[in-house]
């Protein structure tokens, strides 16, 4: 996603679309890719 909105910035010089990159990336550095924690917690699941 990043790369995505890094080009559609750098070919229309958009304000919006670098804010929304550097919000982007804001993100990605406070929640690093969680989708491991998410799969784990599927096979953690309370055996009642």
């Amino acid at each position: 996603m990043l790369d995505f909105t890094w080009k559609v910035f750098s070919s229309t010089g958009n304000i919006d679309t670098y804010l929304l990159f550097k919000e982007l990336q804001q993100e990605n550095v406070e929640m690093p890719d969680d989708s491991q924690d998410e799969e784990l917690g599927e096979f953690n699941l309370p055996v009642s």
